[in-house]
């Protein structure tokens, strides 16, 4: 994938090993490939959905990008600055451009602070304004998200939790940032109450210019909100295109198989699911060329060979198959 000054965030050979020990007495040594060898980029004022299955590791690279998890190897460039060799004070100033919205709405607040006293934290982390300057804030960034400006008297635990997930993007938003990891933002909430944090989401991109990494396993609201999607399987991307590709062209096999899943609102309509056999491998040792291989249709000798790598099949589309996309 070619670099270019469209594009905000650009993640390259990103790795992130959890070392672990093997063994009856936790003799040896071993690791998880959470996120192993990954490449993207996300351009200016797009949404780039990251989905996968649980565990495949679409959160860990998100976190990582941030450095809110220090990644193993691997290179992370925002805006052209290589975020993974900034010291400390600079990474604390550009944390301002870049945040994220956690997936759990009711942990990720501390029951022991105001909501208006959690909206400030960060100005006042930043030394941003003084304290009328900050409360103006609070109250209008949950005008912004849709809540009443008297609520910053209040605690989350008086809140439900769609209003609970707009406090936290209320808090996302204080430093008026440029990047946003999304990390499964909805998946907490019902179904009718994640349309209106993704309507709300889209309100707030078109509003104010923002960048989303949105990583989520809800495939209908990647669907929905993406501009470009990649599909992740154990640690690696497996296909990278456009929102409309992924969806109605998917090349992969992985890619296939998941899109299948998803139910059609037909009771007379049957959707073809490819035959998946074998069991799941694990990132500590995963298998040899590629990693699907143990359970896809399509194998052949050659994928336990050699490790697929992301070619272009079509502009902006890449696919990791040596059967669909032979390099």
């Amino acid at each position: 994938m070619t670099e270019s000054n469209d594009y905000l965030v650009e993640v390259r050979n990103l790795r992130k090993y959890y070392p672990v020990g093997a063994g009856v007495f936790g003799t040896g040594s071993g690791a998880v490939r959470a996120v192993d060898d990954v490449s993207f980029s996300i351009r200016r004022g797009e949404t780039f959905g990251l989905v996968g299955e649980s565990g495949c590791g679409k959160s860990t690279t998100g976190r990582s990008i941030l450095r809110l998890i220090e990644p193993t190897s691997g290179e992370v460039r925002f805006e052209g600055k290589d975020l993974l060799s900034l010291g400390v004070d600079e990474l604390r100033r550009l944390r301002r451009d870049m945040q994220i919205i956690f997936q759990d709405p009711y942990s990720s607040l501390n029951p022991r602070m105001r909501v208006g006293q959690i909206i400030e934290e960060p100005l006042i982390i930043h030394k941003i304004g003084n304290r009328e300057a900050r409360k103006s804030r609070a109250r209008e960034l949950l005008r912004l998200v849709g809540l009443e400006p008297e609520h910053t008297r209040r605690y989350p635990h008086e809140f439900s939790g769609g209003q609970r997930q707009r406090i936290g993007i209320a808090r996302a938003l204080a430093l008026n940032p440029k990047f946003i990891v999304c990390d499964e933002p909805v998946s907490a909430l019902d179904v009718s109450v994640q349309a209106q944090i993704v309507n709300l989401l889209q309100d707030l991109q078109a509003q104010l210019g923002l960048t989303y990494l949105f990583v989520s396993h809800g495939l209908s609201v990647v669907e929905h909100i993406s501009t470009r999607v990649g599909i992740m399987y154990l640690g690696k991307i497996v296909e990278v295109g456009s929102s409309r590709e992924i969806f109605h062209n998917p090349l992969h096999p992985y890619t296939r198989a998941l899109l299948s899943a998803i139910p059609i609102p037909d009771p007379t309509r049957r959707r073809e699911r490819p035959q998946l056999t074998g069991d799941i491998a694990t990132e500590i040792e995963p298998p040899s060329g590629c990693r699907f291989r143990t359970r896809c249709p399509l194998a052949e000798p050659r994928c336990a060979e050699l490790e697929p790598q992301l070619v272009e099949v079509s502009p902006d589309h890449f696919v990791a198959c040596m059967v669909v996309a032979p390099e």
